[in-house]
């Protein structure tokens, strides 16, 4: 046989194989579904569907160069962990990389491989990478553990790639577009609600509230009438409605109320535009129907709970809207400040024009200008000036009801720390710990006898809060923590879904546990609700609603507070606060103290009488009263069995790969053929989706784009077809491979 004919037949087999492979492999594809998509901006996509072990991705970007996707702490590529990837000839080259932080920057190949490429393929247009990992791939060194944390994600892409046989990615820093946070293990999102025909929508809108022009927090309410309830309904989804790009930004949380009573003041008040909250007199609106905070999208409840709405029940509803001024905003964290430009970027909001440049702040106007030239579509002026910013804003939330009810109503109990000047947080440490607890006679009186189950929760704090954790105490025994976040982001406050309702019994102890870094502050920081005070507050939503307990708080005693600064005693009538004993300290203001201590060599024994001391429980009911019989000072509960996490990672053997990447040679890398049909993928938009041309009879797309549809629904029919694919795919390629070997 002569040479070109073999050559002829060797290129005729390497089509068929790459044909097969691709073909087997679309199989599989066109049978996945996702449960999350996200857009983080115009030119990338990011699918992704996990299990209690793994996690599946696919980013879909407008480039033809490389792209990448990975994890850090802050949401800035030093210390990240990253996967790229790009096509070259045909061949798809796939990494797992990290950068370390006081670094060049430059991504370093991981020597463990821990993600696992499915498919990656190109158009004229787009990239998309499919690619698989283990939540946890137990390597501690290089690698994030993705869990039910604030996850700060962050993506790259760029119109360049690799040298051939270079390892050296072009200019990571331009590729490198922002980062979002987000919890990446939740089961749910905001899925389309079925049955709509039932379903019935309400907004509830702020009137022309001013903004707030200086660093002063504003907390607007306003009371609304809903009487169109003569018969119970359920709240099934609640979402924010912004009323525009420029009032967004100064959007902290939006809290509605469900107010007790008829008075002809709350009648009043409902026919006005609303005002400043501190100027309402104690309207008994306690009771949290829908909380959004800064970051979220909204709430779906699970099918078998809802929000009970019934006009015979509450007619009054109260909207409390935090704003602060986006300038003044971050002052206090130079982290969070310096990446407000990009957070803008990524929700797609124009930055404002008037950003500072001190130690705190943002970068000057240059940076500025550099993030106007990144901004994508509508957001880039071109150098023109934008017309003046709006003064007022509109926004409220948006409420989705049914009247075909579900199994139980639904609830919202709060546990944290009181907001008050009693919680204080001493400057200049790296981790300071508070706790609110709910202690376990309010559950006791509270709590139906079957308990509760409580299914979603919401971490809040302020601008310092760096860890969130609900512990449960049944008992003298702790019990695993209802949620525990150590990567909490002031900017993203979600309710965030369980993997599971998690019951808790009448009887038992909730406690919320903060943890603070204040080492950038140069004073204390105090409890309250402005953005410069703090908070450590944990809302829980459950089911079956109990009427008994809206509020489960504590507070530390005074005595405790007194003991935490060196106080024996305080003058009593004196004003200002000043304090008698001990001697040394005798005419010497309480705020004085507050100011002038010791907190570099007193601050372990001010955190050990504050988390040992005695404290004031709160229960709060929704009539705004304490719970009867409720002791005034408490201690913390006498645990003899404490939780302790597993250690998953013991004797795990990871995917190992030649050191000699480290010194620049190149590694074996993953090859796959370039597929050029592939019409079961979630393409990115439609002008992909218009260069390829669809099978008869193939698997197409709805127009929501992320769930596919065919002529067969039956999963055990997509699997039967899957193998069966695979085996055809597999016995052809061996029947050609034979065929070639005779005519050789």
């Amino acid at each position: 046989m002569g040479v070109a004919k073999m050559r002829r037949i060797n290129t005729l087999v390497r089509s068929f194989q790459c044909l097969l492979v691709a073909w087997s492999s679309q199989i599989s594809i066109a049978g996945s579904t996702w449960d999350h998509v996200m857009d983080f901006d115009p030119n990338y996509r990011l699918l992704w569907t996990s299990t209690s072990q793994d996690i599946t991705f696919e980013v879909q970007s407008r480039t033809q160069g490389y792209v990448g996707l990975g994890f850090s702490y802050d949401g800035t590529l030093a210390d990240s962990d990253i996967v790229v990837g790009w096509m070259e000839d045909g061949q798809s080259h796939f990494q797992d990389r990290h950068i370390r932080a006081g670094s060049n920057g430059d991504p370093i190949i991981d020597p463990s491989q821990d993600y696992t490429l499915h498919a990656m393929y190109q158009n004229q247009t787009h990239t998309v990478m499919r690619f698989k990992r283990n939540l946890d791939t137990c390597d501690n060194k290089d690698d994030f553990p993705i869990t039910n944390d604030t996850m700060r994600v962050i993506f790259m892409y760029s119109k360049e790639k690799p040298q051939k046989g270079s390892l050296v990615l072009p200019d990571p820093m331009e590729a490198f577009k922002g980062s979002r946070s987000m919890f990446v293990t939740q089961s749910t999102t905001q899925q389309p609600l079925t049955k709509t025909g039932e379903i019935n929508i309400l907004e509830l809108r702020n009137e022309d509230v001013e903004l707030p022009e200086t660093d002063e927090s504003l907390y607007w309410c306003k009371i609304f009438r809903l009487d169109d309830f003569n018969e119970k309904h359920h709240l099934v989804r609640y979402e924010p409605v912004f009323d525009s790009s420029t009032s967004v930004l100064y959007l902290n949380h939006m809290i509605l109320y469900e107010c007790q009573g008829l008075s002809q003041e709350l009648e009043m008040l409902s026919r006005q535009r609303g005002q400043p909250c501190f100027r309402l007199q104690e309207m008994h609106c306690n009771t949290v129907v829908a909380n959004w905070a800064r970051g979220s999208d909204g709430f779906s409840f699970p099918q078998e709970a809802g929000y009970p709405l019934d006009s015979h029940q509450a007619t009054f509803y109260m909207l409390e809207t935090h704003y602060n001024n986006p300038d003044y905003s971050y002052d206090f964290s130079s982290f969070y400040r310096k990446n407000l430009n990009k957070q803008q970027r990524n929700m797609n909001i124009h930055p404002s024009d008037d950003d500072g440049d001190d130690e705190n702040g943002p970068a000057g106007s240059n940076h500025h200008d550099e993030e106007m030239e990144n901004l994508p579509g509508d957001y880039r002026d071109d150098g023109e000036p934008e017309a003046e910013q709006q003064v007022v804003d509109n926004s409220g939330l948006k409420l989705y009801y049914t009247r075909t009810l579900r199994n139980f109503d639904a609830g919202v109990l709060s546990v944290g720390m009181d907001p008050n000047w009693r919680h204080i947080i001493p400057p200049g440490q790296e981790k300071v710990v508070s706790e609110g607890h709910c202690i376990g006679a309010c559950t006791q009186h509270s709590f139906p006898s079957e308990g509760i189950n409580i299914f979603a929760v919401m971490t809040r704090t302020h601008l310092i809060g760096r860890q969130v954790k609900l512990r449960q105490i049944r008992g003298n025994e702790e019990l695993q923590p209802i949620v525990h976040d150590t990567n909490v982001d002031p900017s993203y406050q979600d309710y965030r879904r369980l993997p599971a309702p998690v019951r808790a019994l009448p009887g038992d102890s909730l406690i919320a546990e903060c943890i603070y870094d204040s080492s950038s502050r140069k004073s204390i920081t105090l409890g309250g609700m402005t953005t410069r005070e703090e908070i450590c507050l944990i809302l829980t939503l459950y089911y079956p609603r109990q009427k008994a307990l809206t509020s489960c708080h504590s507070l530390p005693s005074l005595p405790t507070v007194l003991h935490s600064l060196g106080i024996q005693k305080l003058a009593p009538g004196s004003n200002p606060v000043e304090i008698s004993s001990p001697p040394e300290l005798a005419g010497m203001t309480l705020e004085k103290r507050l100011t002038s201590y010791d907190w570099a060599n007193q601050f372990e024994s001010f955190q050990y009488v504050t988390r040992l001391g005695s404290f004031k429980p709160l229960c709060w009911t929704p009539t705004n009263t304490m719970l009867p019989g409720i002791e005034m000072e408490s201690y913390v509960s006498n645990i003899t069995r404490q939780w302790k996490p597993v250690n998953k990672c013991r004797n795990i053997h990871t995917n190992m790969i030649p050191e000699a990447v480290q010194d620049g040679s190149e590694p074996d890398m993953i090859d796959m053929p370039a597929m050029d049909d592939h019409e079961s993928t979630n393409l990115i938009d439609t002008e992909l989706k218009a260069k390829v041309t669809p099978r008869p009879g193939g698997t197409t797309f709805s127009q929501g784009g992320n769930r596919p549809t065919s002529g067969r629904s039956s999963s055990a029919n997509g699997r039967q077809e899957t193998t069966l694919g695979k085996l055809l795919a597999t016995a052809f390629l061996a029947a050609t491979s034979s065929i070639v070997i005779r005519l050789i």
